[in-house]
């Protein structure tokens, strides 16, 4: 059954699992996080789809969900599978050097861009008070980015790369993935995804080229890359779930949880706590995201498929 025909019966469920994404999340940032010291991004990427398509196609095949993919289907995989690796590489490249809490906040003003990135590809119609909410949103954000700017030089826009690319990662979803299950779905991604990082991994081996170049894990770096796997691929099943259960509308809101468990996670592993200005826009982030799922919610005639727009009703890239 279809994410859009399932029957959201369940709300309480939805809503729980939501909330268990939202708290197990950051702990696949802080894997990313502390890996980054000595692996390089593209590595981490490898091991974080290459771990996601052993537990998902496993799991497609038992529950019946895997079908014959034809030659558009497999391009449209690919497509995909190339977003997601941009929008995780530049988050996991901001993570090297940015609290979590910091990057995240940034991250969520995708919320916003994809309300634009919709009214622009798709011809959806948004009103003036959600164009504003975003140009509100977009402020906030620029709170949180101009003293990371500062202190972290241009890095600290990568989150908004994230941000700009996730975006047009959920545009192409809405126009191809309406007919196949969610699992299906992320388990061909995250298996066209190896297929695009395997051989970039093997072509710069040895060309002194950080982010590309392969190193040999040693002790606790293995624990950490099977972190940033295994967290990644539960949290996108309980999102998943959630959305099943209860209506986007409903579970939306929950995920800013997440900030607030990035900030708690942040602070005991490495000591980070934003400073005043970043609580600031992160609160104005917030309050623009609320309005806009408000808006969305309450508004529905603006567009046919509303639950498939409030903002945010999928998980981050590290955990798609």
């Amino acid at each position: 059954m279809s994410a859009q025909t399932s029957p959201r019966d369940r709300p309480l469920l939805g809503v729980f699992l939501m909330i268990g994404f939202s708290l197990i999340a950051p702990g696949m940032d802080a894997f990313a996080k502390l890996a980054g010291a000595a692996i390089p991004v593209g590595e981490t990427l490898a091991f974080r789809f290459g771990i996601q398509a052993l537990l998902l196609l496993p799991l497609a095949l038992a529950l019946g969900l895997i079908t014959r993919q034809s030659p558009n289907a497999v391009l449209w995989h690919f497509i995909r599978a190339a977003l997601i690796l941009l929008a995780t590489g530049f988050f996991f490249t901001a993570l090297k050097v940015m609290p979590i809490a910091d990057a995240i906040a940034i991250f969520f003003v995708e919320p916003f861009i994809l309300t634009l990135f919709g009214a622009v590809f798709l011809g959806e119609t948004i009103g003036w008070r959600r164009v504003l909410a975003c140009a509100i949103g977009f402020a906030g954000a620029m709170l949180v980015i101009r003293p990371s700017f500062a202190a972290f030089g241009p890095v600290a826009l990568f989150p908004l790369g994230t941000a700009v690319t996730f975006a047009l990662y959920m545009i192409v979803n809405r126009r191809t993935a309406r007919d196949q299950h969610p699992v299906e779905i992320q388990a061909w991604t995250a298996l066209a995804a190896c297929a695009l990082i395997l051989p970039l991994l093997i072509a710069f081996q040895g060309s002194g080229f950080q982010p590309l170049d392969p190193v040999m894990p040693e002790g606790r770096y293995w624990f950490y890359l099977a972190g940033v796997g295994v967290i990644a691929s539960i949290s996108h099943l309980c999102v998943s779930g959630a959305l099943r259960f209860a209506p986007a509308s409903t579970v939306a809101p929950l995920q800013y949880l997440e900030i607030i468990a990035a900030t708690g996670l942040g602070y005991m592993i490495f000591a980070d706590l934003p400073d005043t200005q970043t609580f600031v826009g992160i609160a104005i982030i917030i309050s623009s995201g609320l309005f806009v799922i408000w808006r969305e919610n309450k508004a529905p005639d603006m567009d046919p498929t509303p639950a498939t727009r409030a903002a945010p009703t999928s998980p981050r890239p590290g955990k798609i």
